[in-house]
Parts: C-alpha cells; sequence; structure tokens
C-alpha cells in the first residue's frame, strides 16, 4: 500500500509510523485512518518489528477528526456514518489489542480523537509544551469511542472531569491523571524515548510482552474466579514458549540474556 498521509521506517527492530499531514495538524480523514490501520497491521505479522513508535511531523500531533471531512458526512444516512465510525473504532481496537507493545512520542498538542491515540497506546511520552483534551461536547460531538478506553485508563471521576468538560490539560497535568507516562524535554524526547524502546527490545522477551499484554485487556472483562482460570491458563501457556524455555535455562546458566 502507498501511504499518502503516514511514513513509516524501520530502526533497529523499532518502527516508526508518523502521522504526516502537518498542513492539517495531522488531523483524521478516512484515508489517514486506513492508513494507520494498514501499517499497524504490517508491523504486527513483521518479526523485524518489535516495538512501534507512533509519532507525527509538524508542531501538533493530532487535532483529531477533520472538520471539513466530518461536515462533509452530515447528509450521510446513519448507516453510512455507523460505518465510518466502525473504522475509526477498528483502528483504536487494532492498537489497544495489537500483539507488539506501542508507544506514542507526542510533541505537540493532541487534541480529540489525537487525545484518543495518545491515549490508547501502551506507553506515551511527551513534551512540556503538549496539551490534552477530549473537546468533542464543545463542538456538540462525542468522544464516544475513545471513552471505552479511557474509563478503563484512568476511572470514572477523572474520566467524567475530562470528557463533560472538553478542557485542555497540560502535559503534567495528564501525567498526573495518568494519561501518559512521562515528561521530556523536545531536545531530548526523540532520544528518551528510542532508549526506552530499545531496552523493551533487549531486555524483555517478544512473547512475554504479547501475552502480558493480551493478559491486561482480557482479564478485565471477567469476573473474579473466571480471572483466575483464565490466568492459570496463561501462565501454563506460557511456560511451554520457546522465549521461556531459553530465559530460564539462560539464567540458570548465570549468562545474561539479549532478546
Amino acid at each position: 500500500m502507498t501511504y499518502e498521509y503516514i511514513t513509516t521506517e524501520v530502526l533497529e527492530r523499532v518502527r516508526y509510523i508518523t502521522l504526516n499531514r502537518p498542513e492539517k495538524k495531522n488531523a483524521f480523514n478516512f484515508n489517514l485512518v486506513t492508513e494507520l490501520k494498514h501499517a499497524f497491521h504490517v508491523a504486527e505479522e513483521d518479526e523485524q518489528t518489535k516495538i512501534i513508535i507512533l509519532n507525527s511531523s509538524g508542531d501538533v500531533f493530532s487535532a483529531g477528526a477533520d472538520l471539513q471531512y466530518l461536515q462533509s458526512l452530515q447528509n450521510n444516512s446513519y448507516e453510512e456514518n455507523l460505518a465510518d465510525s466502525s473504522h475509526l473504532k477498528e483502528l483504536y481496537a487494532s492498537m489497544y489489542y495489537h500483539k507488539k507493545i506501542i508507544i506514542a512520542q507526542v510533541e505537540g498538542h493532541a487534541i480529540a480523537g489525537g487525545c484518543g491515540l495518545a491515549t490508547v497506546a501502551d506507553f506515551t511520552f511527551a513534551i512540556p509544551e503538549a496539551n490534552f483534551g477530549y473537546t468533542e461536547v464543545k463542538i456538540g460531538f462525542v468522544p464516544a469511542i475513545v471513552m471505552v478506553f479511557l474509563l478503563r485508563k484512568i476511572g470514572e471521576t477523572k474520566a467524567k472531569e475530562l470528557l463533560l468538560t472538553g478542557k485542555l490539560i497540560t502535559a503534567l497535568e495528564a501525567k498526573n491523571y495518568q494519561i501518559i507516562h512521562d515528561v521530556f524535554n523536545k531536545e531530548n524526547i526523540k532520544e528518551e524515548v528510542f532508549s526506552f524502546a530499545q531496552k523493551l527490545c533487549y531486555e524483555t522477551s517478544g512473547e512475554s510482552l504479547r501475552l502480558t499484554k493480551s493478559m491486561i485487556s482480557g482479564v478485565q472483562n471477567l469476573r473474579d474466579f473466571e480471572a483466575l482460570d483464565y490466568a492459570a491458563e496463561m501462565n501454563a501457556e506460557a511456560r511451554m514458549t520457546v522465549d521461556c524455555k531459553k530465559g530460564i535455562a539462560t539464567f540458570l546458566a548465570k549468562e545474561k540474556i539479549r532478546w
């Protein structure tokens, strides 16, 4: 697939997926969402990719939905709007349930759907100048899809404050809300995020990352004893993986494990 709105690059087992529509503040339209879905699928199947970094070109990480695009949909039928909405839902779900770790590197404002990308990523790092906000209610819209993931991430009380006011918060405030993980200066963020990704690459098992991420999402849907049964099953499955056998053998041999 030829990309118009994003770029991709692999560097030492880290795949960069870069939003590249700066003239529109990296706003979503149907084709940009399509390209992101395709890029994440390619990364999932690529054996040379262990960690994914989602970043952006320009001064804004993403302003969310392209409002001119949304306006063009207003005369569509409910079924047509549902299909378009489901397209975005599938993007967020593909990230949340992705087999590999996704890091958002936010070097500019992340607003509405753009804040959704930062919310759904497994790890999110930002510069101090970046603002975050779920601003849909201010334009008569609804932060519908991202709400599902935000409630899981920070709980109902904090989510209500952000979703119902639509207020903007700074990167440091987003860290305090536990939406993002850390804040780095603009001069250092690329190096810091890449270093973090490299630690995951070489200090952790890819199979263990996949199983653990899958469990984090799956266990929340189960009742206590169902969750414990599921955990026992995953524990048994993990023992049989090549990575587990290699890791234990290497540790017992008192050798350094480099994944």
